[in-house]
């Protein structure tokens, strides 16, 4: 299989997670959710594009392209984590469905018993 093939395969799946991101972001009903479906697949689909980049280029660009991947992976769920965070921290409501993500809830009933 030549390397156009393989990176074409890369490229596509890339595109595939980033289309399935933005159903979830329009489809999803609060912002808690929304996020989680932006960030694993935009996280998952620029990892995949980058890759297939990676395999065109020639060795300093493929490099390059595996630090920003690195550096992609680190920072895009760091910084859903953050937006979350403060999200919650702020007051922005949940659906009323969701898992109750208010953590300090009933901890002094926990530790009187």
């Amino acid at each position: 299989m030549s390397p156009n093939y393989i990176s074409s395969l890369f490229i596509f799946a890339g595109v595939f997670f980033f289309a399935v991101g933005v159903a979830g972001l329009l489809r999803f009903p609060d912002i808690y959710s929304r996020l989680h479906a932006t960030t694993k697949c935009d996280t998952l689909g620029a990892g995949l594009i980058l890759i297939g980049l990676a395999i065109q280029g020639t060795a300093d660009v493929a490099l390059k392209l595996v630090i920003i991947i690195v550096l992609l992976w680190i920072c895009n769920p760091t910084a859903a984590h953050v937006i979350a965070r403060a999200s919650l921290l702020s007051g922005i409501p949940q659906v009323k469905e969701s898992f109750n993500m208010n953590f300090t809830q009933g901890r002094k009933d926990e530790h009187q018993g």
